[in-house]
């Protein structure tokens, strides 16, 4: 039931976060990467801050925190997931012993004091621990800096059923992309991969696509106008079973959704058949959580106090306070999977003799996102929200077709 807890929680926060989604541009961001941390700092915080971090996780702060050491575990424990947790102190602060040991082993490092060489050494782990995607800690480091706790999160997946890659549309109506954009394209048999979501705020069209180590990736259109944290929001409540779930096996013969299309044709083939266009992209953004003060719980300890001590149960005799906060983060939908890729593929279709009528009536589903849709990255056995994100720059055209 803690696990249960903690992924409540995490995604709760995700669903509030992507309501402050800038809609004019991409982005992607990773609460299972900011939760823990919070978590962790909870219990060391004075009353002020204990009651602002107990709103913004949605726990009190002894609970918060076994719930971080809980996720931590989950995270561990997802074959397509890396995580890693730091901890680096200044010679200036002097840990009370029970705060450092409820963390995981091997994770307390020593800041030197020379901030180039601490830079340096924080950057470096920063890159392996994301084996390369991210090159550098968020946070800048300065001499008045006295801890660092970082969480470094990578989910790593290849599809069952890859794509086939197409300067596109392939088929259907324009897109409202202004530009050649590269499209992945895929064909299955399995309708309930798409489905429509009923929310108060409209319709979303949903598509799961399903990659090894326990990972899918969900993409969602809304209507046209639909802000993404609204869209963003109604993916990651419907995961937990907040709004209708209608799968295309069941939907209306028509346009039931945005995107997506159900049509009955003659085929020689008995199943039914879904297609999906998907425009490939690589998004990144970098977040300052002191911008957000109240979505994280961060009014007081993100606040310089002279007299009063923000973190009192971490240790020290001078006041402690957060001056750094932030999220780097990037994300790649490619051919193979959800990670850095290029393929290309090409496609050769040959001519045959006439055939008599298909004997077959089924029913054909096309989901086609022509324009700024949204992206949910989730561990399909607990529901944990990974990763969320907007895209609205998809990689261009290359020129040749698969």
């Amino acid at each position: 039931m803690s696990r249960a807890e903690a992924v409540r929680v995490v995604n709760a926060l995700g669903a509030r976060w992507v309501g402050q989604v800038d809609p004019a541009g991409g982005t992607v961001l990773m609460p299972a990467g900011v939760w823990p941390l919070l978590g962790l700092l909870a219990p060391a915080g004075s009353p002020a801050v204990q009651g602002e971090l107990t709103q913004a996780l949605g726990l009190l702060p002894e609970a918060a925190a076994e719930r971080a050491r809980e996720l931590l575990g989950l995270l561990e424990g997802i074959p397509a997931v890396g995580s890693a947790l730091g901890l680096w102190t200044g010679e200036r602060l002097r840990l009370r012993p029970e705060w450092p040991a409820g963390l995981p082993a091997g994770v307390h490092g020593r800041l030197s004091g020379d901030v180039r060489q601490d830079q340096a050494r924080l950057d470096a782990w920063a890159a392996r621990a994301t084996g390369g995607l991210i090159d550098a800690m968020p946070v800048r480091l300065d001499r008045e800096t006295r801890l660092v706790l970082a969480a470094a999160l990578t989910v790593r997946t290849d599809w069952i059923r890859p794509f086939d890659e197409i300067d596109g549309p392939p088929e259907g109506p324009a897109d409202a992309w202004g530009r050649p954009v590269r499209y992945l394209s895929r064909y299955t048999c399995l309708l309930d991969r798409a489905a429509v979501l009923e929310s108060p705020t409209g319709l979303v069209t949903e598509v799961r696509v399903h990659g090894y180590g326990d990972i899918s990736v969900h993409l969602l259109l809304g209507e046209p106008g639909a802000s993404p944290g609204r869209v963003l929001a109604t993916g990651i409540e419907a995961s937990s079973g907040r709004h209708r779930r209608t799968t295309a096996d069941r939907l209306p013969v028509g346009t039931p959704g945005p995107g997506l299309t159900i049509d009955r044709i003659r085929r020689y083939e008995p199943e039914d058949l879904l297609a999906v266009d998907v425009p490939r992209f690589t998004v990144g953004a970098d977040h300052d959580l002191l911008a957000r003060l109240d979505l994280f719980g961060l009014a007081t300890l993100g606040t310089r106090s002279e007299t009063e001590h923000r973190l009192p149960g971490l240790g020290g005799e001078e006041p402690l306070f957060i001056d750094g906060a932030r999220q780097r983060a990037t994300a790649t939908f490619g051919p193979d999977g959800f990670r850095a890729a290029s393929v290309t593929a090409l496609g050769v279709a040959g001519g045959a003799a006439a055939r008599p009528r298909p004997s077959y009536l089924r029913r054909i589903a096309r989901a086609g996102f022509g324009r700024p849709f949204g992206f949910l990255a989730v561990h399909r056995t607990s529901g944990l929200l990974l990763a969320a994100g907007w895209v609205t720059d998809p990689d261009p055209a290359t020129g040749v077709r698969a």
